[in-house]
């Protein structure tokens, strides 16, 4: 890392720690949770985090039947797509047939199968016939930037993108993960074209309507100015369709409507109001298609610092030594099957006490797994010392510290969307940057569920008490920002 740190001798990790597993993990893809707004209405997050569900493939491909051409539509709107620098190559590529690779990276927007990926993807198949298009769905939804700095190195960058498709506005808008997201890609290969597009959510219509850009997305141009990468607002036309009162925005589609019907829920477009995003995306590359000499991108000083360029996730048996209480289970070998396009494999515990234990050099570090109704808590070691955490409330994203005072010393795995439902989540903790040794004990406390759930949501634990009556953890990724290390016998953390 370029900050440099001191106390513990140490080495970068290069093989498992302590804990020799024979299983070989190629792709894990993962879901976050998103528990408290940040922006914009509380109930527009509360359905985007209540949308997580079962897993999708991280490769597509498009089928013969079943998702509509678009077309470029009569819209116009000069500011609908800023070119900047383009995608020249990418287009240079394309043109010229052969294997192109496309990455679609967001939120459940990106993830649903008709939002609009699979109607740009046809749609670009239909540009450019010649081209063999391989299509990458890293769409994880109810995550934001910050989780898509984690990832973006396993699930995008080792399939050596040719233009990545960034949609993240509607799901925080944190603007230092998407610059963590834009060196990644940069570093990794100066010719990958990026392009940010913009979705938007109930009640942001009105911004458009009034020739103005809502604020979220205002924060995000301003990452792609610096980083003159190019970007498409997916929402204008629909805005001006409501205007004219040819588009519901929200509504029943069981219901008849005078008028196009966006969504259900004023958040997730419908078909219809996926084919506007995608002829916007189309319009997009047209404006876009004025320049195809190839040229490479450059970094260029940050916005808000280089800590999300060091941002990445681990099979847990990579970086973490576990004790016998702890097994490893292949997800097909499991009753969460529905999760194997995000997790090969899970280190499991149903124990109180149950340990692991990492270190490494960096400033936060985080879990993700699969929440359920018998999920329990963790409790949390930082340098030997257990520690109390406190949220930490930020604009756009949120995460844990570590708290000065005494306070809760539980990360509870259980929330109120594990109401008989198994669903993906993540949660983030920092620390003061430096060399830390990390451990992760299953909790002998058990969390009051009946009070998680509340009064409406009973019914199921009611019914199967001891479903709920255990301390089970799934345990998919170790997040980390910054490096694994490992510790010299003679050595300690600070």
């Amino acid at each position: 890392m370029k900050r440099e740190g001191k106390g513990m001798k140490v080495n970068a990790l290069k093989v498992p720690v302590q804990f020799v597993i024979g299983y070989l993990v190629l792709t894990n893809y993962c879901f976050a949770q998103i528990e408290k707004p940040m922006t914009g209405d509380s109930n527009d997050f509360v359905k985007i985090a209540a949308s997580q569900g079962s897993s999708s493939p991280l490769l597509f491909t498009v089928p013969e039947t079943g998702v509509p051409l678009v077309g470029m539509g009569s819209f116009y709107r000069e500011d609908e797509c800023t070119t900047r620098d383009g995608i020249p190559n990418f287009l240079d590529k394309a043109g010229k047939g052969g294997q192109v690779t496309v990455a679609f990276i967001g939120g459940s927007i990106t993830q649903g199968k008709l939002g609009y990926r699979m109607q740009v993807a046809r749609y670009m198949q239909h540009l450019f016939p010649e081209t063999e298009f391989l299509w990458v769905n890293a769409g994880v939804s109810g995550t934001g930037t910050d989780l898509g700095a984690f990832r973006i190195k396993e699930h995008v960058l080792r399939h050596q993108p040719d233009l990545v498709f960034i949609e993240f506005a509607v799901n925080g808008a944190y603007q230092a993960g998407m610059e963590g997201m834009i060196m990644q890609i940069i570093e990794n290969n100066p010719y990958t074209d990026i392009c940010l597009i913009y979705t938007i959510k109930n009640g942001q219509t009105a911004s458009y309507q009034q020739f103005k850009i809502p604020d979220n997305i205002l924060g995000l141009e301003r990452i792609a100015q610096h980083y003159a990468v190019p970007s498409i607002h997916l929402g204008m036309e629909a805005a001006e369709l409501e205007a004219q009162g040819k588009l519901i925005w929200k509504g029943d589609p069981r219901q008849k409507a005078d008028g196009l019907l966006f969504s259900k829920d004023g958040i997730h477009p419908l078909e219809a109001g996926g084919n506007l995003y995608a002829a916007a995306i189309a319009r997009g590359l047209r404006k876009l298609s004025a320049n195809t000499s190839p040229c490479p991108h450059h970094l260029v000083d940050p916005l808000f610092g280089d800590e999300w360029d060091y941002a990445n996730m681990y099979a847990p048996w990579q970086i973490a030594s576990f004790d016998r209480n702890w097994n490893v289970r292949p997800i097909q070998q499991s009753h969460l099957t529905k999760f194997e396009g995000w997790f090969d494999s899970l280190m499991t515990a149903d124990k109180p006490g149950a340990t692991c234990t990492f270190y490494f050099e960096g400033d936060m570090f985080g879990v993700f797994d699969i929440g359920g109704p018998e999920v329990g808590q963790l409790t949390i070691w930082v340098d030997n010392q257990l520690v109390a955490l406190e949220t930490v409330d930020d604009r756009n994203y949120r995460l844990y510290r570590v708290a000065d005072n005494s306070g809760d010393t539980t990360l509870n795995r259980f929330n109120g969307f594990c109401n008989n439902r198994y669903r993906g989540q993540y949660d983030v903790i920092q620390l003061p940057f430096g060399r830390h040794e990390v451990t992760l004990k299953v909790s002998f406390e058990k969390a009051d569920k009946h009070a998680i759930l509340g009064p409406k949501r009973l019914d199921d634990i009611m019914a199967n008490p001891a479903k709920y009556d255990r301390s089970a953890i799934y345990l998919g990724k170790i997040l980390l920002r910054g490096i694994p290390v490992t510790i010299t016998e003679d050595a300690q953390p600070e």
